[in-house]
């Protein structure tokens, strides 16, 4: 799991290692539940000792442990915009995209529509750069089998960005 996306998760509110989990579950489904339950606290771990988290203890007052609440450092919220505005998709993860979108809606990070057009144009340039490139390859077989493998691929992913504006479409008109 990429650290950015326990960031992000924080941006709207500090939370405990165990919420941050179920918004993990509730963003990503069925895919969600195959998550290794110990995978984010590593994670957490790893983000304060970088200093892009902060924890306090918060006791509950039972016979539980205190418990830790992660909240994001001015590092963080940087590393936060600076992942919501990358639009890098050399081989891309459609869980974390997702994530993406639902953190930026939810902490009110960036429009998701913004986000998915942002990426929709890197994209099509990448789109035209590979369809110019197969063309100029047509004499070399190998080199133009694999090109056009980039250019299904590339049209494929947009075509998932184009289900990814509707839902956030709908989304914000309520239906």
């Amino acid at each position: 799991m990429r650290q950015e996306v326990v960031l992000a998760l924080l941006a709207k509110e500090p939370s405990h290692g165990y919420e941050l989990r179920a918004r993990l579950r509730e963003a990503l489904g069925p895919l969600g539940e195959a998550m290794n339950a110990g995978q984010i606290y590593v994670t957490l771990t790893r983000l304060e000792k970088a200093g892009l988290l902060a924890v306090e203890t918060s006791a509950d007052g039972g016979d539980r442990p205190d418990r830790k609440v992660y909240a994001l450092t001015a590092d963080g919220q940087q590393r936060v915009a600076e992942w919501i505005a990358e639009v890098a998709w050399p081989r891309p993860d459609l869980a974390e995209f997702h994530l993406k979108l639902v953190a930026a809606a939810s902490a009110g990070l960036a429009d998701p529509l913004t986000v998915v057009d942002t990426q929709r144009r890197e994209l099509l340039r990448r789109l035209h750069d590979a369809q110019r490139a197969a063309i100029a390859a047509t004499a070399q077989e190998g080199a133009a089998l694999l090109l056009e493998g980039v250019v299904l691929r590339l049209q494929a992913d947009l075509r998932w960005l184009e289900a990814c504006e509707r839902h956030w479409t709908r989304r914000r008109s309520g239906s």
